[in-house]
Formats: C-alpha cells, sequence, structure tokens
C-alpha cells in the first residue's frame, strides 16, 4: 500500500484520547478503543505490571492494561516513523491493523505477579493471548478494528507459523526486537513509577533513526546507535536495581515454590492459573488451605524472607548447574534444611528458598545502517550490530549477563545456620 495512504489511516483514523501520565495523549481508533473497553481487557487492569515489586518500590503499582496502551502508542508512532520513510510499502491496510491489534493484545494472556509464575509447567502467555484472540468476544471485536484477528494472533505467538506470510513474519520482528514498542515502553514506565532514572529511554530519538533494512528488519542508523546502546544499559540497570532487585527475586521465588509444589501434588492444575488477576490469584490460593501457599500468604502481607546467601551464578559448577531444574531446587533446599539442622531442631524446607532468575539476553541482531541506510547508486551497507563501532562486543554483553544473574538463598528463620549451610553446598569450594 502506499506510503502516503498508510500515514493518512494512521494520522486522521486515531481520534479517541485516552490521557496517560507517561506519553501524554494516547490515541486510538474507534474500533481499538472498543477492543480496550472489552472485558477481557479490562482484566489487565487489576494485574500490577511489576507484580510484588510494589513491596520495594511502592509507586510500582502500573497495570498491564497501562502498559498495553503505551506498547499500541509506541507500536503506532513507529509505524508512522517508518512508513514517512518508505520502509513499508509493501504492507497492507489490514496487516498494518493487525499489527497495532497484535501490540495492544499482547499481554492479554499475562499470569498476575508478573514474572513469579515464569519457569513453571504452564502455558506461554503469548499462546494465552492468541487463544483469546481467537475465540469471542475478541474475535468480533479484532475483525472490527481492520484487523486479521488470525494475523493478529500469529504475530503474537510465534508457535502458530506465518503462514509464509511476509507481513506477519515482518510485524513479528517489530513486536518483539531490540527496539520493540513493548520495551520502549515498559523500560521508561516502569522507572517511571518506580521513581529511578535508569529506564528512561529518549524515544522521539530512536524513532528518528529507525528504517527498515535488508531482509525487512528493523535497523537503524549508524548515527543512532548510542539509542540502542542507552537501551542496552537501561535494560541492565532495570534488572539490577528494579526486576531483580534481592527483595523482588525474595517475593518472586516464594511464590513460585508454593505454586510449584500445589501442580506437583496436584492441588492445582496448570489451568486454574489460566485467566487470573492479582486478587483472583490470591484468592484461589487461599481457598485451597494447602500448607505451603503460607509462602504466598507472607509475600501478600510483605513479609518477605531475608537473603542468608547471594553469590554470582557459575555455569562451571555442577551445583548451580543443578539448580536449573526446580525439582533439583526444590531438594537442595531440603538438604539446606538438613545441614542447618544438624545442631538444632529440625528445620521446614518449606522456609528455606533458593533462587535462580532465568537467563537474560543482551545480544541483538539489529541491522546498522551506515550512511543513514541509503547511497547513490544503491542500499548503503549494514553491519551487524557486534560488528558496528559499539562499546557492546560480545565479550561485554556476556559480562553484563554473567553480573546480573546471581545464586540466593532466602529463609523464615534460623537465618546465620541457613546461611552457613548453604555456601557449604552452594558457595565456592
Amino acid at each position: 500500500m502506499k506510503s502516503g495512504a498508510l500515514l493518512e489511516h494512521l494520522a486522521s483514523s486515531f481520534t479517541e484520547p485516552v490521557r496517560d501520565p507517561l506519553w501524554g495523549n494516547i490515541f486510538l481508533s474507534p474500533g481499538l478503543e472498543a477492543l480496550a473497553s472489552s472485558v477481557p481487557f479490562a482484566k489487565l487492569a487489576r494485574i500490577k505490571q511489576l507484580g510484588p515489586a510494589h513491596l520495594v518500590y511502592p509507586g510500582a503499582t502500573h497495570t498491564r492494561r497501562a502498559h498495553s496502551l503505551g506498547v499500541l502508542h509506541m507500536a503506532r508512532r513507529l509505524c508512522m516513523a517508518l512508513v514517512a520513510r518508505g520502509g513499508m510499502d509493501f504492507v497492507s491496510r489490514e496487516g498494518l491493523d493487525s499489527f497495532l491489534a497484535a501490540a495492544l493484545c499482547h499481554d492479554l494472556g499475562h499470569f498476575p505477579f508478573a514474572h513469579s509464575l515464569k519457569e513453571l509447567p504452564l502455558a506461554e502467555h503469548e499462546s494465552l493471548t492468541a487463544r483469546l484472540v481467537l475465540e469471542e468476544p475478541l474475535r468480533s471485536l479484532v475483525g472490527a478494528t481492520g484487523a486479521d484477528p488470525e494475523a493478529t494472533a500469529a504475530i503474537v505467538d510465534q508457535d502458530l507459523g506465518d503462514r509464509g506470510d511476509r507481513e506477519i513474519r515482518f510485524f513479528r520482528g517489530l513486536l518483539s526486537g531490540v527496539l520493540d514498542p513493548d520495551k520502549l515502553d515498559y523500560l521508561n514506565r516502569d522507572a517511571f513509577f518506580c521513581g529511578v532514572p535508569y529506564g528512561i529511554q529518549d524515544a522521539d530519538f530512536i524513532l528518528q533513526r529507525v528504517a527498515v533494512g535488508p531482509d525487512d528488519r528493523l535497523g537503524i542508523e549508524e548515527r543512532g546507535l548510542m539509542s540502542v546502546e542507552s537501551l542496552l544499559f537501561s535494560k541492565y540497570l532495570m534488572y539490577r536495581s528494579v526486576y531483580w532487585h534481592k527483595g523482588v527475586r525474595a517475593a518472586t521465588s516464594m511464590i513460585k515454590k508454593a505454586v510449584l509444589l500445589a501442580l506437583g501434588e496436584a492441588v492445582l492444575s496448570p489451568q486454574d492459573l489460566y485467566g487470573l488477576d492479582d486478587d483472583s490469584f490470591y484468592a484461589s490460593l487461599r481457598a485451597t488451605r494447602f500448607a505451603p501457599f503460607a509462602l504466598a500468604e507472607a509475600v501478600f502481607e510483605g513479609r518477605l524472607y531475608p537473603v542468608v546467601l547471594d553469590i554470582p551464578f557459575d555455569e562451571a559448577d555442577a551445583r548451580h548447574r543443578a539448580l536449573l531444574d526446580l525439582g533439583s531446587r526444590l531438594r537442595i533446599e531440603g538438604d539446606i534444611a538438613e545441614l542447618a539442622s544438624a545442631t538444632r531442631s529440625r528445620l521446614d524446607p518449606l522456609g528455606i528458598v533458593v533462587d535462580l532468575p532465568e537467563p537474560v539476553s543482551f545480544e541483538t541482531d539489529l541491522g546498522v545502517m551506515v550512511d543513514g541506510g541509503s547511497r547513490k547508486g544503491g542500499r548503503a551497507p549494514t553491519l551487524a550490530f557486534a560488528e558496528s563501532p559499539t562499546v557492546f562486543s560480545p565479550p561485554v554483553v556476556a559480562g553484563f549477563a554473567r553480573a546480573l544473574r546471581r545464586v540466593r538463598v532466602f529463609c523464615a528463620s534460623s537465618q546465620e545456620a541457613v546461611g552457613k549451610a548453604a555456601l557449604e553446598l552452594l558457595g565456592k569450594p
């Protein structure tokens, strides 16, 4: 579709304002406004974006609904920037609308309490989102925006395949990548509500420097390279100061252990955890009266276990590698309890929680376009990000990931004894 027609659609169809503390006015089309007013979307207003992080950062009570609207806002602005530069001439209006609907709906299947349930044997939230999009009432609401519900679901959930569709492949790369609208919103939004400066991005500058590069992949002009470096460094600082703060990790790992034990003993099934918000999740746990849910109860009441061991994760250490398996992690918690009980009364393993965050990556396949991405006589060369003049060389990227990932042990009581036992079982020989 010609750029002028796409730009006209992006400019004139978005007439319904929503006031946002971060971005100011976010404009929706009437169809997207109806979608954002639906019952499934309203549930996102009852899920805190950062889960238990408000126990550490009291301002972090913003919701998945606000974030989803912000992602739509950034997705629309990103498309306007790319269309203006002639990078989306192959895109249809239906494809564009499908992408914008996907941006708005991308978190509809998200679990409560942020990533507390990550790593558990549950369906991916992208898969749950796609199911919702393809069922009523959302299917009709998504279609009413001008989008194709099948394409919208496929953009969110890569497991659905791309049907050989160029637009689906392209929009997937926009929705999930280094400079994606999701990341541009959550880094800025999370920093804003936590009251920290680390996640703030110059979104205006970034949007001035993006372009579509070879193979329909998003790229950045060489002059905008520092904006990618800023985003990667901000991501590192937000993980270090907010997402993986020891208090946040205590809450996350306590809830995860409670639910893991419940799934293992069939007190809960995966289906019991789908479609919940924060309050209904809490109510579901309380209703079972399962003893390990005392861990979750403690989190809900703000009684976080203190940390008694905090050491870097060493992938070469077999003891640390064992922690990658959640079942092994439970056994190691039992071993720590037994060793710590040698000179005192028996400690309950339920009061000991070992935490190891999932891997986080700072690598990027973003192309860096030399000379602004164009040159007389043909396209200018595009460098791989790692080959560009950036401080984020592979060793630096690997160092960031290593520095963040730590093994922590939290406990409810007998802290000195548990700390010594944990050090003996998990610390450096």
